[in-house]
């Protein structure tokens, strides 16, 4: 091979250092170019960032759900919106829409009727794409209860007959579990159990076992569309027919007090109530003496509470005891 003269090779040389020079540094500025365009798009606040809270994780039925957070300044003057998906669904809808202020903070509120998740999210309004978005918040879950309607009344049942108590959920679903509750004392106890219908109506069918006097209410335990609530729904006394007579109690008393309204009794402990009724007229006594001891008789009232039933002599009066 012939040997290159020394002004050649010195050329050569030249151009292999320019070009070993060149090739390294465009690279270099792509690859740095690229990095930073990752690293802006990776920087927390900004305009694919919306940064939410819910002001209250669980509600009532159509109550408002508010939704306060704040999107970077870029973002002042841009459509935000508020979106649902249900408990038991993943589709998303929006509920309401607002736009963001010069500030960056937002504010949205609306009405909610099923358990789910809410998000914001801010449309792009350069894209052609439907549904595509530019900005969206993370997932909050609200727990919306449910709501019992019934009217609450009070029932006087003479002979331990079958109490109808109806009312309606909300939202109206069928097959929906809902149970009549019943207080005497400190507890509750579950009376009798129904589904809903159609429009969520139900129908709760108890029939008392003894005499005595209740509180009721209407609950609900929740399921994945709505959490628990529940509705007062009145006072049951049911009542029993016992024989009673009446005297003067002015003297003593076989339990060393005088109640306004008292009765006589052969074994209930001094202080208990009993509610009577006569005619129509009812009225709640306190024991507070010993007999009647004439056979065949259970109760014996004192002047004041046969005056308040309208009572005389010797009959029948209904007892819730």
């Amino acid at each position: 091979m012939r040997a290159l003269p020394v002004r050649e090779l010195r050329r050569a040389r030249v151009a292999l250092g320019a070009l070993i020079v060149a090739i390294p540094a465009s690279a270099g500025v792509a690859t740095a170019g690229k990095a930073l365009a990752d690293t802006v798009a990776a920087q927390p606040g900004q305009s694919s960032t919306l940064a939410t809270h819910v002001k209250s994780a669980r509600i009532a039925y159509g109550q408002n759900v508010v939704v306060e957070g704040t999107a970077p300044t870029s973002a002042s003057g841009r459509q935000v919106q508020l979106q649902f998906a249900p408990a038991e669904s993943s589709s998303w809808s929006t509920v309401t829409s607002s736009t963001v202020p010069s500030t960056g903070r937002f504010r949205l509120s609306a009405p909610l009727k099923r358990s789910g998740l809410v998000r914001v999210v801010a449309p792009d309004s350069s894209s052609s794409t439907a549904g595509a978005s530019a900005a969206s918040s993370t997932s909050h879950h609200v727990s919306v209860a449910a709501r019992v309607r019934v009217r609450p009344r009070v029932i006087n049942d003479l002979g331990a007959h079958r109490v109808d108590v109806r009312g309606r959920l909300l939202p109206g679903a069928g097959g929906r579990k809902i149970r009549l509750e019943g207080r005497a004392g400190h507890g509750w106890q579950v009376l009798a159990t129904a589904r809903t219908g159609s429009g969520g109506r139900f129908v709760l069918h108890y029939t008392p076992s003894r005499a005595g006097h209740l509180q009721l209410r209407v609950r609900f335990r929740g399921d994945r569309a709505n959490a628990s609530s529940g509705a007062r729904a009145g006072e049951l006394t049911v009542f029993t027919p016992s024989v009673a007579s009446w005297y003067n109690d002015g003297g003593s008393t076989g339990c060393g007090f005088h109640a306004y309204y008292g009765v006589a009794n052969r074994t209930l402990p001094c202080g208990t109530r009993v509610t009577l009724m006569n005619g129509g007229r009812t009225v709640t006594a306190t024991v507070d003496d010993r007999g009647p001891y004439v056979g065949g008789r259970d109760w014996d009232l004192n002047q004041n509470t046969a005056a308040a039933l309208g009572f005389g002599g010797v009959g029948t009066v209904w007892v819730s005891l």
